[in-house]
């Protein structure tokens, strides 16, 4: 049994035409096929931050749920991000990460049981100067480590231009693989979105998705990658 997770920077929802159409966001999230997708920019900047997603409309056109992230107020998520479950995986824990740096930033957390087996979730959308992305990914592992051990996903708008993407930062555990240019969404030229792999996770197969209407909706392309997840050995004893 495999699982697919995707990635998508939907930025507010303004596509490159200019117009802010949330529903044609979801087309392209629901042409993706993923059972798990994190999302980038889901939220207005300025305070209160409202959604520029709507909860309401995920919950109506789509098969996903929008996990609490957000703290209160308007906002669909929490510093921008969310992470999209589809029905009827289990989710069974949420956590914020806050993440160093010159402007705020944070992650979301997700742990859930799906038909290929348990797995956690780490989105994220990281800062644009290297030192901050490397703090930021070394906060995002101190959190991990301090959770039980589970097969892990770290995947996002990494925000880094590099060949090697901040790789570095993830090595040893965990393994980095970009799927494709992905930015920016009419001419592609920059895989900034990103999906590093823990133990216990295995690619199968990934791909960046192009297909009208992505290619205005956003700034981004979406990625995904499909996964084989280990089984628990024998004598794992859930917490």
């Amino acid at each position: 049994m495999m699982l697919r997770l995707a990635s998508y920077n939907v930025h507010k929802c303004l596509g490159l035409d200019r117009r802010r159409l949330p529903r044609r966001v979801l087309s392209v999230i629901n042409a993706v096929g993923a059972d798990i997708f994190a999302l980038q920019e889901v939220d207005h900047r300025l305070a209160p931050r409202p959604a520029a997603l709507p909860h309401r409309l995920i919950e109506r056109e789509t098969d996903f749920t929008a996990p609490p992230f957000a703290l209160d107020g308007p906002s669909l998520g929490w510093h921008g991000q969310t992470i999209l479950v589809r029905r009827p995986i289990e989710v069974t824990a949420l956590r914020r990460i806050a993440l160093p740096g010159l402007e705020p930033r944070g992650a979301v957390l997700l742990e859930a049981e799906t038909t290929a087996g348990a797995i956690r979730v780490v989105g994220v959308h990281l800062g644009l100067i290297r030192r901050y992305r490397t703090m930021q990914i070394a906060a995002i592992r101190a959190a991990i480590g301090r959770r039980r051990a589970m097969p892990t996903a770290i995947l996002g708008d990494y925000n880094d231009w590099s060949a090697r993407g901040s790789g570095e930062a993830l090595a040893p555990e965990f393994r980095l693989h970009a799927p494709g240019p992905s930015f920016p969404a009419a001419r592609p030229i920059a895989p900034l979105d990103r999906i590093a792999l823990g133990p216990g996770l295995h690619l199968v197969d990934a791909a960046v998705h192009a297909a009208a209407p992505a290619r205005i909706a956003s700034d981004h392309l979406p990625v995904w990658a499909d996964l084989r997840i280990d089984p628990p050995p024998p004598d794992a004893v859930p917490n």
